[in-house]
């Protein structure tokens, strides 16, 4: 493992990236040994400094939870991240695209607790009774890291490459729809560029949401009520340019919409 020096440099260069829109070179290539642990704990800090700055943390998102994607980058299971209150868009947004790095968008839903979850032992029933609301959202993918030879070591320690999130559309409760069928069209500039079930998430949504809540406990953390947690897309990331406008169809839970300038 890493010395606690050389993990503070990385949290301070990192968000350095972040705050400039810029990106670095492969922490992997320049810390070989570096691990999974390592990249947890340089996230954390960058969470410690985020809230330090005045910025309000409201919520964690889960990545990597498909298979193909963790196959991808030699891991078995997902990662997660943090999300700050200045992330959050409301529908019908107008994003300044040069605020983020290697722009991808992905489809997901978030979950809105309305009690806490803390592991070790958490199921998918418990975040179902925790949860107050599930809302359609997209993720922001942002990567401050040169995405061509990343794994998942650097991929976490860049707060699982979250950039920002888009809610919108109809909030329903848990048991007013078998959220595992809830399915969404992703348009790109008036043309459908992806499409998928909630199901293709570890066969349901919330079963990420439980993993979270496990892994979090590990790390000395909980999910608490109010909390926002994005569980995860069941869509590929769709690359985004400078003027491209976003369309999410979620059916009968409603539409988000955002463009890029």
């Amino acid at each position: 493992m890493l010395d606690t020096p050389t993990i503070q440099a990385i949290a301070d260069e990192l968000a350095t990236a972040e705050r400039e829109h810029t990106t670095v070179p492969l922490l992997t290539d320049r810390h070989p040994g570096m691990t999974v642990d390592d990249s947890y704990a340089v996230q954390q800090l960058r969470v410690e400094g985020g809230v330090a700055d005045g910025r309000r943390l409201v919520g964690r998102k889960i990545g990597l939870t498909s298979k193909v994607m963790q196959q991808a980058t030699g891991i078995t299971e997902p990662d997660y991240g943090a999300i700050f209150d200045d992330m959050v868009h409301q529908t019908g947004a107008v994003i300044p695209f040069d605020q983020y790095s290697n722009v991808r968008i992905e489809v997901e839903l978030a979950f809105v607790l309305g009690a806490p979850l803390e592991g070790p032992d958490v199921t998918l029933f418990d975040v179902l009774a925790a949860t107050s609301y599930v809302v359609p959202a997209l993720e922001i993918l942002s990567s401050r890291i040169e995405l061509t030879g990343r794994t998942i070591v650097d991929t976490i320690a860049d707060n699982a490459a979250m950039g920002g999130m888009v809610v919108g559309g109809r909030p329903v409760a848990p048991d007013k729809v078998d959220l595992r069928w809830v399915g969404a069209l992703l348009y790109r500039n008036e043309t459908i560029e992806e499409s998928g079930l909630a199901a293709a998430v570890l066969n349901h949504p919330a079963t990420g949401v439980a993993w979270l809540a496990n892994k979090l406990a590990q790390h000395g953390g909980r999910l608490e009520a109010g909390q926002i947690v994005l569980a995860g897309s069941f869509t590929r990331p769709l690359w985004v340019e400078r003027g491209d406008t976003i369309h999410a169809d979620y059916g009968t839970l409603g539409a988000i919409t955002c463009r890029f300038v």
